[in-house]
């Protein structure tokens, strides 16, 4: 074990507690800023390359190194995301119960949810129409494409609520069939994370024999649900619920970190490289669908992927992570807010530069980072408005309040 004061940069020891005052573990923190914000930036990227999918967006701009960071994205991002919310949903529910952890989950995931998607989502969507069909055949028409033009990138939120229901329903029957204390699960070796890329290798490939990457459909006829990555989302949210049991974010050895990912940065760039130099990517490296080599091999690289970045960001974050700071806490207290508004202003962005006589890399570069400073403004402003906090999420906690006086803040 390497002393904290060690040189190396991500030789924190595991049973160091970087933790601030109020109790939150600020690499968390910094992990779920810097995971929202490459969300936005995949957003703004969406009409000045081969970026894939529907965007009401477009640009002549063809960025032809835009193309792999979209599968590299899918393959670790929101998963990592899904694998720190379910790190804190046995902490909320044993805290508070059953009762009360699902009303705050609906109070916080679901009433924001149901807010934007009925009173935003849908209306814009059917305005921009064209032609504009009767309402009924158009509600009929999103259930008929998975939600996914309802729902929009708010999807994140229905299956938190999901999982979270799921938890809480795993938990009352555990709960009635045996009272002995619960497991402490030991923390995985290298054996136990290859076990873990095969088996969402495999899962993912059979998914993918029905379901291709890019189809969507709804999930328990309400959630929006793209099945071909549904392996990994449901893998990692139980992962995370499995890792706070043995705190394993805070005890995975530096060392463990650094080779997945250095593995996980590996096979990216070969990926990287690989659809860079491809005649035809879509087929002769990314195959995201159907019971085929090709499939099986990419389900498998991207596995790889996933595993090793999400360990390798866990362990990294913890090493660079050792203290917030005034920027990164407002950030992480906007983060929710950002993630839930970012489109808007992303799609503002785009359109106002719509047509303008500028390259598509400066575009992008405009909007990215307008993108990012708005979305996380417009959370961190939000806070002063007592219903929209609300709704957003970014009302401060007694304790965050306490400790923003003692701070002096």
């Amino acid at each position: 074990m390497i002393a904290r004061g060690s040189s190396d940069g991500l030789a924190q020891s595991p049973s160091a507690d970087p933790m601030e005052a109020d109790g939150r573990m600020v690499f968390i923190d910094a992990l779920r800023v810097v995971v929202i914000g490459w969300v936005i930036l995949h957003h703004a990227a969406q009409p000045y390359g081969p970026t894939g999918g529907d965007w009401p967006i477009g640009d002549p701009g063809n960025l032809e190194w835009l193309r792999p960071l979209y599968p590299l994205g899918a393959a670790f991002g929101l998963g990592l995301l899904f694998f720190l919310a379910g790190y804190f949903v046995p902490r909320a529910y044993e805290r508070k119960g059953a009762a009360r952890f699902l009303k705050e989950r609906w109070l916080r995931i679901g009433l924001p949810l149901v807010a934007f998607v009925v009173l935003v989502h849908v209306p814009v969507v059917y305005l921009i129409e064209s032609p504009r069909p009767p309402f009924g055949e158009f509600v009929r028409s999103l259930y008929d494409s998975g939600w996914l033009n309802a729902y929009l990138h708010l999807w994140f939120l229905g299956h938190l609520v999901l999982y979270s229901v799921g938890y809480m329903l795993w938990r009352s029957l555990v709960g009635r069939r045996r009272d002995r204390p619960r497991r402490s699960w030991p923390l995985p070796g290298h054996a136990a994370v290859v076990w873990f890329v095969v088996g969402l290798a495999l899962a993912t490939w059979l998914v993918r024999g029905w379901y291709p990457i890019d189809e969507w459909v709804p999930l328990l006829f309400v959630v929006a649900a793209e099945p071909a990555h549904l392996p990994q989302y449901v893998g990692l949210f139980t992962l995370g619920v499995i890792a706070y049991r043995g705190d394993w974010l805070r005890r995975w050895p530096a060392r463990f970190g650094a080779i997945w990912m250095s593995i996980g940065l590996v096979i990216s760039a070969a990926v990287y490289a690989a659809v860079m130099l491809a005649d035809d990517p879509a087929s002769d490296v990314i195959e995201g669908g159907g019971f085929t080599w090709r499939a099986l091999l990419w389900s498998a690289l991207e596995a790889l992927i996933c595993a090793g970045m999400v360990v390798g960001l866990v362990v990294v974050g913890r090493a660079v992570f050792h203290r917030s700071s005034r920027l990164l806490a407002a950030m992480a207290a906007a983060s929710y807010a950002a993630y839930i508004l970012h489109v808007t202003f992303v799609i503002g962005l785009q359109a106002g530069l719509e047509g303008v006589d500028m390259s598509a890399s400066i575009k992008f570069g405009v909007v990215a980072i307008l993108g990012v400073v708005l979305a996380f403004g417009a959370g961190h402003l939000s806070r002063r408005v007592p219903g929209l906090r609300a709704i957003l999420g970014t009302t401060p906690s007694s304790r965050s309040r306490l400790v923003e006086r003692e701070r002096g803040g």
